[in-house]
């Protein structure tokens, strides 16, 4: 199992880890340019984010090449689990059931997404039995 990161990554960092987990490793450069893409973000921030979370243990640097080329420790789903438990616990008390009823209720969920929901909770069902 991964080793989880000793803070959570805040909404800008995260921003870059889905970059990461979408590109694998990359450069300041490259992460730049992909979260450009959405909004008006200076070279030297990306950079120095990047750095805070190498030394919080959210990425890890690879200096064998002249760019720097970054990574992320962990892979997506492990720290999705990780930031959905915290939430779990912290606002809902440990109830999963109130999380799922307060997340279908802040937005419109179309039958399809209801159904793809049923059939995963399904399959876990299945899966821990």
């Amino acid at each position: 199992m991964s080793q989880e990161p000793l803070q959570k990554p805040t909404a800008s960092e995260l921003e870059i880890l889905r970059v990461l987990w979408a590109r694998g490793p990359s450069t300041v450069r490259e992460v730049h340019e992909a979260l450009s893409e959405q909004k008006a973000l200076g070279y030297t921030t990306v950079l120095k984010l990047l750095q805070i979370m190498t030394a919080k243990g959210t990425v890890r640097r690879n200096e064998d090449q002249r760019a720097h080329v970054y990574e992320a420790c962990q892979p997506a789903a492990d720290t999705k689990r990780q930031l959905v438990g915290d939430v779990l616990q912290r606002v809902f008390e440990g109830s999963a059931s109130e999380l799922m009823i307060h997340a279908l209720e802040g937005r419109r969920t179309s039958k399809k997404e209801l159904g793809e929901l049923r059939r995963l909770l399904d399959e876990y069902e299945r899966r821990t039995r």
